[in-house]
């Protein structure tokens, strides 16, 4: 694992963390200096990272908070409070 990629983790755990406490901007930011260290590595997110965060403003996601998760036909609709929506498939 490279250095890269163990700071990447550890920003997600952060993230997690500061969004728990309510700290939303703090996690906002762990959020877009995670995205920018894994776009200068080439590298991915991680999938359970990529999965609760919002694409189009940052945020770390919390379902029940400021995201909302609906079940469709084979696949996950979450929406963020700022109106964005991910769909993720299921079988």
């Amino acid at each position: 694992m490279t250095v890269a990629e163990e700071r990447i983790e550890r920003l997600a755990g952060l993230a997690r963390d500061a969004a728990v406490d309510c700290n939303e901007e703090r996690a906002r930011e762990y959020v877009q200096l995670a995205r920018r260290i894994a776009e200068r590595n080439r590298l991915s997110l991680p999938h359970q990272f990529k999965r609760f965060t919002c694409d189009a403003c940052d945020t770390y996601l919390r379902p029940g908070k400021n995201a909302r998760v609906r079940l469709q036909s084979g696949h996950v609709v979450i929406t963020c409070d700022c109106g964005a929506q991910a769909r993720y498939p299921y079988e």
